[in-house]
Parts: structure tokens; sequence; C-alpha cells
């Protein structure tokens, strides 16, 4: 992804990715500043990888019949500005000048209200499971591009921000590989 750039400062849409728009999102608080990254991990169904159900539930389109756990989860409006598949794949769903409705109630540093100032991204992949190369791969270049573009003072997981409801990216996912990138603030290991 070094060769990949911001298409326009003004529509926070990534060129590298492909885009599917979702319509969970809104606009960030008048004056808000995009200090924090999320990172995350979802699996649809839970612990398998591969289908398009990740992307149908960030469009609203998610069908119930599919797997029983869809039942559980019916009437979930969510999403994530970037989701990374297991193969790499970087696609974006919100631009990164909107609120994309990732982080739910959460707190960082004192501060709730966690999409208000930050930016979500999604991991194919479970607590469970290790996470692929590839996709170790994308999320630094990713990462690269948005500590570039924006003032972030910490990369966190789902678990830090909303730790009495959330445990992603999980117990596998290496934030020493993402220290390892260097003058990055905040990466929690």
């Amino acid at each position: 992804m070094s060769d990949a750039t911001w298409p326009s400062a003004d529509d926070g849409w990534l060129d590298a990715a492909r885009r599917i728009d979702s319509p969970n999102y809104d606009e960030r608080p008048s004056g808000a500043s995009i200090s924090l990254l999320v990172i995350h991990a979802i699996s649809l169904p839970p612990a398998q990888f591969g289908s398009n159900d990740i992307v149908r539930l960030f469009t609203n389109s998610l069908d119930l019949d599919v797997h029983p756990y869809f039942a559980q989860i019916s009437g979930l409006r969510v999403s994530a500005h970037f989701l990374i598949r297991r193969d790499g794949e970087l696609i974006q769903f919100v631009s990164c000048r909107q609120r994309a409705w990732h982080a739910g109630a959460s707190c960082w540093n004192g501060q709730a209200r966690c999409n208000d100032f930050s930016i979500g991204i999604e991991l194919e992949g479970c607590d469970e499971l290790p996470f692929e190369e590839a996709q170790y791969t994308r999320l630094f270049g990713l990462v690269e591009l948005l500590r570039a573009a924006y003032p972030l003072d910490a990369v966190v997981g789902h678990s830090d921000i909303a730790p009495a409801r959330k445990t992603d990216p999980g117990p596998c996912f290496e934030w020493w590989r993402l220290a390892s990138l260097g003058n990055l603030p905040g990466v929690l290991s």
C-alpha cells in the first residue's frame, strides 16, 4: 500500500480500498479530531471466514435465514471504516471524515463516545484463531497512511475501549507487530 494515496484531502476515501457504502454512519461532532484507531475482529458466522456476511451486516442486508446466529444480531446497525479480509483485501464502508458505528458504548482516556474521534478497522477473524500474514501486511500499510493523515494518539483494541462488553481483536492478535512499526503512539500490547 505504499503507493496508495487519498484521492482528495476532503473526502476521506482511500483509493486502494474497494468501496462499499454503508448506510450506518453519521456526521462527526463539529470540531472532532480523529485521534484514535480501534482494531476489531469480526467473523460471520462466528469463527467462519470467506462469506460476504460481514459486508451484508454492514450494509443492512444480512439474510437472517442463512445461520441461526444471525437472529441474535438482527436489527444491528453497525459499520466500520475499513475491513481487512483474510486474504488482505481492503474494503472501505465509511469515509474517514464520517462517524462509522463501530465502537458502541465506549471510553478512552476519560473521553466517552469513541466513534466521535476514532477510525474503526475490522479484521476478519475471531478470538480463537491467528490472523493471516496478508492481514498484518495490509494493516501496516493502512496504519501508515492513517497516521500520516490524522493526529493519532493511540491504536487500541475494541476490548480496550469497551472492556465489559468486548474481547476483540482477541488474544491471537499480535500487538508487537504494530509496535514494531516504530514511532506509533499509544500502541497497546
